[in-house]
């Protein structure tokens, strides 16, 4: 049995949860607790706040936890990033009032700078030989230039319009960061041979993600031609139909591709096509 630490609500909550839920790990939400099992997998679900799960993962309260990859700079836990999962992709900046005329790092030198992450900002600033005032706050960083608390904010950033609405601007992408699967020192082979399994089964959600499966009828003489259009994983698989001279082909396609392949195997004579989507690809 291992245990896996998720944010109990926010940001990373929802698709922390929808991730293991395609993985095939199932946990009844209207029973959640602090901590609720799958049941038809070796694995507990402890609920918690971001910032409390890389020092949980440390201290062997969970095996593994999935969190923000800046959670993980900011607390510097003895902890590994085992996995990188792709979700709640977002930046921390440096931002400064709209109206002020920005220069370079040199401009926060002897600024006072409010952040939820001040390990991150120090680095930051030692690397560029910046001496600034580093003001710790949790929650609402980006007001505190408006009510005279700091000069600059240093804060995550998704879309950019919280900044707008509080009349500031982004000025330096210092960190960006993304969900990780973190996970303990020295977990034991037991351990690590279900987080493996985890991981493969985290991969295989991956794996399909952006990508279709076609199932096209074409003449036989065609193959070849469609086959160098839609390669596959590795290659097509090729049916013979009733009909002579014809054939069914089945293929795995990525989603950003799929009109102008569809439209140069029309252009072959393919017909019947369908499109399905993928849930699993497994190597």
């Amino acid at each position: 049995m291992i245990r896996i630490a998720i944010q109990a609500k926010g940001r990373l909550n929802e698709e922390s949860s929808e991730l293991l839920k395609e993985a095939g790990l199932s946990v009844d939400e209207s029973k959640r607790k602090l901590l609720a099992k799958c049941g038809e997998f070796p694995l507990e679900v402890l609920y918690l706040r971001d910032d409390d799960i890389p020092g949980a993962v440390a201290m062997g309260v969970a095996d593994i936890g999935i969190v923000g990859l800046n959670e993980v700079a900011e607390k510097r836990e003895s902890v590994e990033v085992i996995h990188r999962l792709g979700f709640g992709r977002c930046r921390i900046s440096l931002a400064i009032p709209k109206g002020e005329e920005y220069n370079g790092p040199s401009f926060f030198q002897g600024k006072r700078v409010a952040t939820s992450y001040p390990s991150i900002l120090e680095n930051y600033f030692n690397d560029a030989g910046v001496k600034a005032v580093i003001h710790k706050i949790a929650g609402s960083v980006e007001v505190a230039p408006s009510v005279g608390m700091a000069d600059a904010i240093f804060d995550i950033v998704s879309s950019g319009g919280t900044l707008v609405v509080n009349g500031l601007k982004e000025v330096e992408r210092v960190f960006e960061s993304e969900a990780v699967l973190i996970s303990g020192k020295d977990l034991g082979t037991q351990k690590m041979m279900i987080v493996n399994q985890l991981v493969s089964r985290f991969e295989a959600v991956e794996r399909s993600r952006g990508m279709k499966y076609l199932l096209i009828n074409l003449p036989q003489s065609k193959v070849e031609e469609a086959a160098r259009i839609t390669p596959g994983l590795r290659s097509p698989t090729i049916l013979p139909l009733a009909q002579s001279g014809w054939c069914s082909m089945h293929v795995v396609v990525e989603e950003r591709d799929l009109w102008a392949k569809l439209e140069s195997l029309k252009q072959l004579g393919a017909e019947g096509i369908l499109v399905l989507s993928l849930d699993k690809i497994l190597p």
